[in-house]
């Protein structure tokens, strides 16, 4: 079932109001959240996400509900990985509390537009061009080794080089004045260290992006389900930021249960471009049709099951820890 134009026009003008207003709210409240506030949005967002699976199910099918859960899951599993790199840009810049809201605000609205790009980029190749699922297939591989085996601070090192080479050639002060980008400093106009941390959420983004919308394509090619679940994984980010807190740092086994779900959609790829090949040097160019298609409804149950395993692993081992140390 094709969804009806109206509900794709309705819901993108709802969501941009909502995110219109969480933006105002972000920048006219510059507050620390308590963990009250923060679990009130979150459980909110994560509501008007069920709501509008249910929605999609009713209006789609099975299979668009379907496609639009599993795809929201991936995209929100891989934003919660995207807070370990944010704890760590913040805790290195010092960025006071009060005015992360406002930093991590601006770098979601990053992320959507990065996201919108690749995602407009990616529909295309995938209509004119059916092999590029062999590539995309290839580069979550890739991407779920380095997942597995390479640590957050190695990827927020490699922003540092990208800061010293800003701070080389922009005037920037090395105290915040609140929240503001620029400042006066002896009649000099300056740039705030907030302008290097909004590149590193920046930069953080870009990677975020270039691994996440291959990995939904896995699960669907329809470009609005694809948008809007990217779009709900990112909205409440910023109340989960506060939420978590340090408790994402010590979710040590997390990164596993996100690399093995690239890797499955990785394999998922390979499968679908072998079962519709047309690449003339592979089976002479003909579909392998023995290769199975793995459908959605395997897709959530692995999604679902590889991050409780690691949330539930990552959990006990912080039980054994504590007790270790109490001991």
């Amino acid at each position: 079932m094709q969804l009806p134009l109206w509900f794709e026009i309705g819901s993108l003008a709802v969501l941009t109001l909502i995110i219109i207003f969480d933006l105002v709210l972000a920048f006219k409240r510059p507050h620390v959240p308590s963990t009250r506030e923060s679990s009130l949005w979150v459980s909110f967002y994560v509501v008007l996400a069920l709501i509008f699976a249910g929605l999609m199910f009713w209006l789609g099918g099975v299979q668009k509900g379907s496609e639009f859960i599993a795809g929201w899951l991936t995209e929100y599993s891989l934003s919660i990985d995207n807070l370990f790199v944010f704890l760590i840009i913040m805790g290195r810049f010092a960025v006071p509390r009060k005015y992360q809201q406002e930093v991590l605000m601006v770098g979601i609205m990053i992320a959507l537009v990065l996201r919108g790009i690749f995602i407009l980029l990616g529909a295309q190749l995938i209509a004119n061009f059916s092999w590029i699922f062999y590539i995309f297939g290839v580069f979550l591989l890739w991407t779920a080794w380095n997942q597995a085996f390479t640590s957050h601070e190695d990827e927020a090192e490699s922003e540092n080089r990208i800061i010293g080479f800003l701070r080389k050639r922009i005037r920037m002060t090395d105290q915040f004045e609140g929240g503001k980008l620029r400042t006066v400093v002896d009649g000099q106009r300056m740039f705030t260290p907030i302008l290097a941390v909004i590149i590193a959420l920046g930069t953080t983004d870009l990677v975020f992006a270039v691994d996440s919308i291959p990995a939904i394509f896995g699960i669907t090619q329809d470009a609005f389900i694809v948008f809007t679940a990217n779009i709900f994984a990112l909205m409440g980010l910023r109340q989960l930021y506060f939420l978590l807190g340090d408790l994402v740092e010590k979710l040590v086994y997390l990164h596993y249960g996100i690399a093995f779900i690239l890797a499955f959609i990785g394999v998922k790829l390979v499968f679908h471009a072998l079962h519709t090949n047309e690449v003339p040097f592979i089976n002479g160019g003909e579909p392998i049709l023995w290769v199975p298609e793995i459908g959605t409804g395997l897709s959530l149950i692995v999604i679902v099951a590889a991050m409780t395993i690691a949330t539930v692993a990552s959990l006990m081992r912080m039980r054994k820890d504590r007790d270790r140390i109490s001991s």
